[in-house]
């Protein structure tokens, strides 16, 4: 793959930017510290501002200057300030493979955000940096975050059962993908 690393990304109503310190404020009250947010995630809501600057600076931050190190906030232009965050949680150079990850406030669900974040992210990874395999997955009993998937154009693979963990314990995980090939060919998105 040639790894370009976090850069910006337009789409119609979203910037996809890098994080930087001024967010911390934003990812808090947005997102962060919502346990209906991380219900279904690996990392439990955040107890106080400084949870989510030390997360900003540690995970995220510290590692912008890696070039297959992939991180966006999700920026919803009407309002100049992130509303979630999507990246690259595991890849796989041989295979050419990304996984990503999303969360976004709930006051932004069921409004097409997540869906067009993640529809940008797979033209970026296919035709910028040259994936073969964008993919992802989600609790079944989240099946909100499947139709995201869907939507960005990914196809529902199969469900490991009890595979995977999050905050509700032990999960199934059920596994949506999208190949370069459907993607060039117009099978999909």
């Amino acid at each position: 793959m040639n790894h370009k690393g976090t850069v910006t990304l337009d789409t119609d109503r979203l910037v996809l930017r890098r994080f930087t310190m001024d967010d911390a404020e934003a990812m808090f009250t947005n997102w962060c510290a919502d346990p209906e947010v991380t219900k279904y995630l690996m990392w439990l809501p955040h107890r106080s501002i400084d949870e989510t600057r030390q997360t900003l600076f540690d995970i995220w931050l510290s590692n912008y200057d890696e070039p297959d190190f992939y991180q966006w906030a999700i920026e919803l232009k009407a309002i100049h300030e992130p509303i979630g965050s999507i990246g690259v949680m595991q890849q796989n150079d041989k295979t050419k493979m990304v996984h990503i990850g999303y969360c976004i406030g709930k006051a932004w669900w069921h409004q097409g955000y997540t869906a067009e974040a993640l529809t940008r992210l797979v033209q970026f990874f296919f035709v910028e940096v040259g994936a073969n395999r964008i993919e992802a997955r989600h609790d079944p009993r989240n099946p909100n975050s499947g139709k995201v998937m869907q939507k960005a154009g990914l196809q529902y693979e199969g469900t490991l059962r009890e595979s995977d963990w999050n905050n509700q314990g032990i999960c199934d995980a059920a596994y949506y993908a999208i190949l370069a090939d459907d993607f060039f060919s117009g099978e999909t998105v």
